[in-house]
């Protein structure tokens, strides 16, 4: 099926030479591909979506890797066919590895089948594993902007071992993922990240950083930036002047860069599960409000001392419109009709 753009990259006006990533995230469009899906830019030419996003001004892909998923779906070999693409297109790489065979987020950080559950042997297992890949890269001629080692890690990661209870254990698992792609073959040192979900909620913020950095395993000379989901639809707390206060204080306090790395605004939305936050309900679930919406945040983050990129999480995954949400689509493409939003 052809799918027409309504991208909203586009009036980023005052804050989009500000910030230096301007991106999306494209994990599924070889699963779209091979459903069938193909994609057409505003002027109705089919083209792919790689060069969709880089003709609207993205600058930056960025894609989930999976350990060993059961179809193959996100793994590393899959990774590395998105990244040629990518870099074919003029785009640079953010790769964000999640540690596990599945989905890693608030819900889900399970340990990949196979690998050990003892400390001192599954933070060896994650440095092996995250050198390994990243000199798969190497070899391949990418070299990643962003690294990201974990996905949305508020809870956690690679369950139980890295759970929350245990930050002595979270320490020492994300201190191996930094010097696995430290000490790679990569000839240029990614941006490397440590990406929460609830960006807008600084004590939660302010707990983590505080608990990982506290043990002195994990330094902050370990990592480079901070980056946070932001999703209006979950919580009524998550408006943005909650988000300013939130990414303000991060950045004043750690010095580090600032990326939203992961955001949605509907264009349908008829029975929203959550109410929507108080500074938002005035723009509409539209391709028009997406418009809006990323202008809000981009400000936001370019307003930020250290503010650096923002990505809109998956808005060409066609066959699951709701991405996760209770509302019918949070994607930049219909079938009848496409906007993207320039970032250039």
């Amino acid at each position: 099926m052809l799918y027409s753009a309504f991208l909203a990259f586009s009036s980023l006006a005052a804050t989009r030479a500000a910030l230096t990533y301007k991106g999306a995230d494209w994990s599924s469009v070889i699963v779209e591909e091979n459903a069938g899906i193909s994609y057409t830019s505003t002027s109705g030419t089919t083209q792919s979506l790689e060069q969709i996003l880089a003709d609207s001004g993205v600058n930056t892909a960025r894609q989930r890797v999976w350990v060993n998923p059961s179809d193959g779906n996100y793994n590393l070999d899959y990774s590395l066919k998105l990244a040629k693409r990518a870099k074919a297109a003029g785009l640079g790489v953010y790769v964000d590895f999640h540690y596990s065979d599945t989905w890693a987020d608030p819900s889900h950080q399970t340990i990949p089948s196979g690998w050990p559950t003892d400390i001192d042997s599954l933070s060896w297992q994650v440095y092996n594993y995250t050198l390994d890949a990243s000199n798969q890269f190497a070899a391949a001629g990418i070299s990643p902007s962003i690294v990201s080692i974990g996905n949305e890690i508020r809870v956690g990661l690679l369950w139980p071992t890295g759970k929350t209870n245990n930050f002595d254990n979270i320490a020492q698992i994300l201190h191996s993922a930094a010097w696995g792609v430290k000490d790679s073959d990569l000839t240029t040192q990614p941006r490397i990240m440590v990406h929460l979900d609830n960006g807008w909620d600084w004590e939660t913020q302010k707990w983590f950083y505080e608990s990982v950095l506290a043990p002195g395993t994990f330094i902050t000379s370990d990592f480079d930036m901070m980056g946070v989901s932001y999703y209006p639809f979950y919580n009524a707390g998550a408006t943005l002047s909650s988000l300013k206060t939130s990414l303000t204080n991060m950045a004043n306090t750690w010095g580090k860069e600032i990326v939203v790395a992961e955001t949605n605004w509907p264009t349908s939305c008829t029975s929203p599960q959550f109410a929507f936050p108080s500074d938002l309900k005035s723009i509409p679930f539209s391709a028009e409000g997406q418009t809006t919406f990323l202008q809000e945040v981009a400000a936001i983050v370019a307003g930020v001392k250290n503010g650096n990129g923002l990505f809109y999480w998956e808005p060409a995954w066609m066959d699951n419109q709701g991405l996760g949400s209770s509302c019918e689509s949070n994607t930049m493409f219909s079938v009848s009709k496409f906007q993207i939003l320039h970032f250039d």
